[in-house]
């Protein structure tokens, strides 16, 4: 596994607390990033890189995506890279933020008729690879991203989330 410094923190919301959280996420941003390593040669700094994780509520997430993004919504997840950094280029020490919305992953959930810790699992991975630079503003960035999410959800035993390919 590749060590990643994870430092979490529940702001708001019905969240288990920090070390089940820790407990959770460690293995699931592990995977990621040895994948990332291995498969996408993306080289990672030498000591492990720091990278914290915000678990809140929907009206916290509403208010970053508001500041931030300029929609007045809550979203599941959003990601805050530390430094600018493109796909494959090394990071700095610190990756950056990954802030989690209890309902709108809860709501979520249902409606994919997934586990809480299935959709919390690719939450995480999707924001984890923002981290790294993956966008899916484009439509190439979001197939090239999609792809990568369904590999590494693969190697941690969970199913397709867009529900149309098989992993490569």
């Amino acid at each position: 596994m590749t060590a990643l410094d994870i430092q979490i923190s529940v702001e708001e919301g019905n969240w288990p607390d920090e070390e089940a959280l820790l407990a959770f996420s460690s293995p699931v941003l592990e995977v990621a990033a040895a994948f990332l390593a291995s498969e996408e040669k993306q080289p990672l700094p030498k000591m492990p890189p720091e990278l914290s994780l915000v678990f809140t509520d929907d009206a916290s997430m509403r208010a970053i995506n508001a500041e931030w993004r300029n929609q007045d919504k809550p979203t599941n997840v959003l990601s805050f890279p530390a430094f600018p950094v493109t796909p494959g280029s090394m990071p700095g020490p610190m990756l950056g933020d990954i802030i989690v919305a209890r309902e709108t992953l809860e709501r979520e959930a249902v409606e994919l008729e997934k586990s809480f810790d299935q959709h919390l699992t690719h939450l995480l991975v999707h924001g984890f690879l923002h981290l790294f630079g993956y966008d899916h503003m484009e439509d190439d960035e979001a197939e090239r991203m999609e792809s990568l999410e369904t590999r590494i959800l693969a190697r941690l035993g969970l199913s397709d989330p867009y529900g149309d390919r098989t992993p490569d």
